[in-house]
């Protein structure tokens, strides 16, 4: 069985430098390279499914500068459905100023025509929607469309996948309505910034998929928590890692893994993706993967 996915989110165009180590304050460094790389955490999540097989619809918005048309192609280069993806005129597309440096990276996001996936957008995009057996969801578009985003979900009986990144408060009730939250650990502790969230949190943890890096995913399956453990990979790039797990963890629900599974999976392209340069890049195929893990048996 094909999954089929959707994902509403940021289209990007990354604008990446590497150098041997992040500048102090104020400070000027000479870089070895610089590359513009499609991104967005949306797009991102999008490819890492598409690349393993799933049938995916992206819904978002792009500008009329010169990265709007190119991450359209992007999308549609990786098998990707476009039909749902809107230039904006007058907008510039959403870009992230990223450093690479020490083996890790810093990001600046500038979201552009994001900006403009407003409720109508998603609600114009119902269909996909409802034909997905997942959708996936993160924070670089209006709160108000994710929002939508997830009734629309709920009122079609499709499952929610929700990547609370870039972190920011929430309103309980989104909480209530997903049926899957990928927080990392920094991104938890602000989505608990009251007591009632704390409360939710304690009471539903099944919903809860903490990632934590290269140590693994930390779930609660009912009776005890249990920490899915990562992979030790050479790491080149952890741009886009999260995303990638993301792209696995939903193909994975979707084709009817288990929970834990689904985490496994997640992991394992999570880390395959940070062994090679850029996000999107840098994602494996199925083929990378079931090699993977083939050699792990």
């Amino acid at each position: 069985m094909t999954a089929r996915i959707t994902v509403i989110g940021s289209i990007n165009m990354d604008l990446v430098t590497t150098t041997e180590r992040f500048p102090d304050k104020g400070e000027t460094l000479l870089g070895s390279d610089f590359q513009t790389i499609p991104g967005g955490k949306g797009a991102n999540q999008a490819v890492a499914a598409a690349k393993l097989g799933a049938d995916v619809t992206m819904i978002g918005c792009v500008g009329d500068d010169p990265f709007g048309e190119p991450l359209i192609k992007n999308l549609e280069k990786n098998r990707i459905h476009t039909s749902n993806v809107e230039p904006v005129t007058g907008v510039p597309t959403g870009i992230a100023v990223i450093t690479v440096a020490e083996n890790d990276n810093t990001i600046i996001v500038v979201p552009g025509a994001n900006d403009h996936v407003t409720p109508e957008v998603v609600r114009q995009s119902e269909e996909a929607i409802k034909d997905s057996d997942v959708l996936l969801l993160q924070f670089e578009i209006p709160m108000e469309s994710v929002k939508e985003a997830v009734r629309l979900a709920d009122k079609n009986d499709t499952k929610v996948v929700l990547n609370p990144a870039p972190a920011r408060p929430v309103d309980l009730d989104l909480l209530e309505q997903v049926d899957y939250i990928t927080p990392n650990e920094h991104e938890l502790k602000i989505l608990l910034d009251s007591e009632e969230k704390k409360s939710f949190y304690d009471q539903n943890r099944e919903k809860f998929f903490v990632t934590q890096g290269s140590k693994g995913v930390l779930y609660y399956d009912g009776e005890k928590e249990v920490l899915v453990p990562g992979y030790d990979v050479d790491v080149v790039d952890t741009t886009g890692a999260g995303d990638t797990f993301n792209g696995g963890f939903s193909v994975a629900l979707a084709e009817g893994k288990t929970l834990e599974e689904a985490c496994c999976y997640g992991n394992v392209v999570g880390a395959l993706s940070v062994s090679q340069f850029g996000a999107q890049t840098g994602m494996p195929q199925r083929e990378e993967v079931m090699k993977f893990l083939e050699k792990r048996v």
